[in-house]
């Protein structure tokens, strides 16, 4: 008997290591060709703007309407160009374990890097003896030069990666040290370069064809398509770290999130998509948790987007009341319904607005401005709240409770009250009444913060982290398409975490694509924005 279960148990690790060799070759297969597809697209892009160009170029059209074309149809190539070298990275990554041939893009003949460029020669130390037979009679053959672009801040240079060869005397044996690790295929650009061209793409919000001319007026002539080709290669090797961070942010105990638009190239004109935020910030309450923030892209503003961003998580969701989340919080949810705190700066907003001229007068409301007593009051013991929520800032979830309990607890039993009274002898249509309505249907989920030290009494954290997207619309004006709004996303919560964490983004960056091949994989964690070491980088860097 105990033969006969032996057999079976090797039969199926047998079974279990064939079916696992299949996926791996059925994933490799749908990786080249999604690779080979996302090629396709990136070329149909540069033939339509390679025939725009020389349409223009044929009769002559100079008008702005025609420039802000070019404009898009680049921004359209180089989100193509950027997404099949991403493609084409994962999928090298996916044949490596299978006998699937990868796929390798067919890129046009590069320029040499600039002549005027200074040199800097980094050899790498040669070995004292024969790795073959141990003599120390080595004699130099030659060497070979790997160029990289690299920037100092405001200083371009080249540098010169040497790796001499040596031959042994006494066996003939041909020793040189291995070929550098380089942060993209080819070795073109350095870990600096890159770090400084993403954050200028989606911290500085500076679109690559911009960047481009931008080089082009420093003497460094680089093409659109080779700069999208860096973007999607660095977005495949900043994945690991991209996981790691949500991993972090969706085992908080409380989330921040919230939504913001952001414009989407489409055949004719520009759909209107969405970037979700979700942020975890426990210094409040004092939690020992570092801060991080994740995004997400999606073309609409669907229920079922942030249903699926959070469809793993059980815990305190702050947010507005946008019925989209509703899913979250009803009982029967797996692994459990959220529970729901709501943001009392979106509820005294509103009041603002009716109890202050100017601010009626700038949102175009009417003409004559009306202020409204009742609202005027209402923000009165708004800020009332306010006024104790500062003191208690940093303090822990106990004593936040406590504090509140003591505190807070009669203010807005009283605002309670009070509103309750005045919206009764208001009508449906009042202006003041609809804000009241705001508040007082959903009660529970605005007085959450009363029974949980934890909940903040605002969402202003998911507001500050989309605000660097609002204010980026209007220097790159939509994204190419759907994956160029994902990997804005992807981007977005890189750099977001790292200014959570008082990390310079772009120094961090260049560190971590210097270091993240090298390093092994239970050690990613220390390339984190909270772990990383970088001061000696950044002295460097200075």
């Amino acid at each position: 008997m105990g033969n006969a279960s032996q057999a079976d148990i090797q039969k199926l690790r047998a079974a279990l290591t064939a079916a696992v060799a299949r996926a791996d070759l059925i994933t490799a297969e749908a990786a080249k060709v999604k690779a080979i597809n996302a090629d396709l697209e990136a070329r149909n892009a540069l033939l339509e703007l390679q025939n725009e160009k020389m349409r223009r170029a044929l009769y002559g059209q100079r008008s702005e309407r025609s420039r802000h074309l070019l404009d898009q149809m680049e921004l359209t190539f180089e989100e193509f160009e950027a997404s099949a070298s991403e493609d084409e990275a994962l999928a090298m990554l996916a044949a490596a374990k299978t006998s699937v041939a990868p796929f390798e893009r067919q890129r046009p003949a590069r320029k040499p890097l600039p002549a005027h460029l200074p040199r800097e020669r980094v050899v790498i130390p040669a070995p004292q003896n024969c790795p073959c037979c141990g003599s120390g009679t080595l004699s130099k053959l030659g060497e070979d030069i790997t160029e990289t672009l690299e920037v100092i801040p405001r200083q371009w240079k080249v540098i010169q990666t040497v790796r001499e060869k040596f031959s042994c005397r006494s066996c003939q044996t041909i020793t040189q040290p291995p070929a550098p690790f380089h942060v993209t295929p080819r070795g073109l650009f350095g870990p600096s370069f890159l770090a400084m061209m993403l954050f200028e793409k989606f911290g500085a919000h500076q679109p690559l064809n911009r960047q481009r001319d931008r080089y082009a007026r420093e003497g460094v002539d680089l093409s659109l398509s080779t700069l999208a080709d860096q973007v999607g290669a660095c977005a495949a090797a900043l994945q690991p770290l991209y996981r790691l961070i949500e991993a972090h942010v969706l085992a908080a105990q409380r989330l921040h999130g919230d939504d913001t638009t952001i414009p989407v190239l489409a055949r004719d004109k520009t759909d209107t998509g969405r970037i979700w935020t979700y942020v975890r910030d426990d210094r409040p309450f004092s939690g020992p948790a570092p801060p991080a923030a994740i995004f997400h892209y999606s073309r609409d503003r669907r229920g079922e987007h942030p249903t699926s961003h959070l469809h793993d998580y059980g815990g305190i969701l702050q947010a507005d009341a946008y019925a989209g989340y509703n899913a979250l919080f009803r009982a029967g949810r797996t692994p459990a319904p959220l529970t729901r705190a709501l943001c009392w700066a979106h509820a005294r907003r509103y009041f603002f607005v009716l109890a202050d001229a100017a601010a009626q007068l700038k949102k175009r409301r009417r003409t004559t401005p009306v202020v409204a007593p009742l609202a005027v009051e209402a923000v009165r013991r708004i800020d009332m709240i306010f006024d104790i929520e500062r003191t208690i800032n940093g303090k822990s979830a106990d004593e936040r409770h406590a504090i509140r309990q003591e505190h807070s607890a009669p203010l807005v039993g009283d605002l309670e009250g009070w509103m309750r009274k005045h919206r009764a002898q208001l009508s449906r249509n009042a202006e003041v009444a609809k804000v009241m309505d705001y508040m007082l249907r959903d009660w529970p989920a605005f007085t959450a913060f009363l029974d949980d030290g934890r909940i903040c009494l605002t969402n202003n954290a998911a507001e500050r982290a989309l605000r660097g997207v609002a204010l980026g619309r209007k220097a790159w004006l939509f994204a190419g398409s759907d994956r160029g709004g994902q990997r804005a996303a992807f981007m977005f919560s890189l750099i977001a975490t790292a200014k959570l964490n008082d990390i310079d983004p772009q120094a961090w960056l260049a560190d971590v694509l210097a270091r993240i091949a090298d390093i092994p994989q239970n050690r990613l964690h220390e390339l984190l924005p909270w772990n990383w070491q970088g001061a000696d980088f950044q002295r460097k860097a200075a």
